[in-house]
């Protein structure tokens, strides 16, 4: 499989994947509700939510990390 080294980067990649892709999911079908055009919309608001997800965790994951070991025994 992966090496252990990899375990943060992977975590990213799941972690924004797995996160835009259902809050996408959802808040598209909330804004615009479901019809044929709907996962044509999806992709479009996908392919805007993935890269800023990626960002956001890779950016949010250490700080996140550190406070939870601040925080806890």
């Amino acid at each position: 499989m992966f090496k252990k080294k990899y375990s943060k980067l992977l975590f990213i990649i799941i972690m924004g994947i797995g996160m835009s892709l259902l809050m996408t999911l959802i808040i598209t079908f909330v804004n615009t509700g479901y019809d044929n055009d709907y996962f044509d919309r999806f992709l479009k608001a996908w392919s805007v939510s993935l890269p800023v997800a990626m960002l956001a965790t890779f950016i949010m994951a250490p700080i996140a990390q550190k406070f939870v070991d601040k925080i806890t025994s």
